[in-house]
């Protein structure tokens, strides 16, 4: 075993135990702050595993896609809630739980049976394809997998729809200089000057 390959051996075991640490930090963690922050973290492992797999442009897209859209959108969403409304007791906790547990369990049972049932071949390394990588990707993305693709971008823009409504759900009800009251579909509403001359 030569250095390179122990090299990427304990990268790999690295960045597995970052994903794997950081997925359960994400659903286990009460504070959604740094569920938030975790996740974060764990895409930028994900990004990791694909430097590894030398597929440099996938990883650049993961970290400006998730890391720098997804995760974002993320955070900004949680700071414009309003921390001011209690949280209220959720309803058939117990059930949901279970719902969620059950759903988990078969998501995560399906994937041992394909990689138990499948053969995984090592590609050779002179079959690389190199720089076409990237020319191979967009070939497949607006051919073979349009629809997902697309699929994709309504869901980025539905999430961007979401955080305009949260942002514009947070406006307050009074303005801070006057006391007035605003109204809630406008922004900016006309008020008295701020700067009023004293006699």
């Amino acid at each position: 075993m030569s250095i390179a390959v122990t090299t990427q051996i304990i990268c790999f075991s690295v960045l597995s135990l970052v994903v794997i640490i950081g997925a359960l930090g994400v659903i286990l963690l009460e504070n959604i702050v740094y569920s938030a922050f975790l996740l974060g973290g764990v895409f930028m492992s994900v990004a990791g595993l694909y430097l590894l797999l030398n597929a440099s442009f996938v990883a650049a897209a993961q970290v400006l896609v998730y890391v720098g859209a997804v995760n974002v959108l993320i955070i900004f969403a949680i700071m414009l809630v309003n921390k001011k409304e209690d949280l209220k007791a959720i309803e058939n906790i117990k059930s949901r739980r279970i719902i969620s547990t059950s759903i988990c369990l078969t998501l995560l049972s399906l994937l041992i049976r394909v990689d138990l049932s499948n053969t995984w071949g090592l590609a050779e390394s002179n079959a690389s394809i190199g720089e076409e990588s990237t020319i191979r990707i967009g070939e497949h993305l607006f051919s073979d997998y349009l629809l997902p693709f697309e699929v994709a971008s309504v869901l980025l823009l539905m999430a961007m729809i979401g955080a305009i409504v949260l942002a514009r759900r947070d406006v307050m009800n009074e303005d801070i200089s006057t006391g007035l009251p605003v109204d809630q579909e406008l922004i900016e509403k006309p008020n008295e000057p701020l700067l009023i001359k004293k006699n």
